[in-house]
């Protein structure tokens, strides 16, 4: 009875092992998949960064123009 009962607890064993090996394979599958989401949206958003750089650089420089052109049609005060 006892060599019975020690039988079904190896085997529990390892079925329990088992589960756990199997358990940690579809974590690190998640894990692997996750990392390369992570990976994708730190892409997109560096490159979204970068598009607003270039934005920033674009209205910075048609400010300049603005008030270049504003200077440019100012009437100096002494010719009215």
């Amino acid at each position: 009875m006892a060599f019975n009962a020690w039988a079904q607890s190896s085997r529990d064993t390892a079925q329990e092992a088992t589960d756990v090996r199997q358990q940690v394979a579809q974590h690190q599958t998640e894990v692997q998949r996750l990392q390369q989401d992570v990976s994708q949206q730190e892409s997109t958003s560096q490159q979204a960064a970068q598009k607003l750089q270039q934005q920033d650089q674009a209205i910075a420089e048609l400010r300049k123009q603005i008030e270049a052109a504003r200077q440019a049609s100012k009437v100096p005060s002494g010719k009215h």
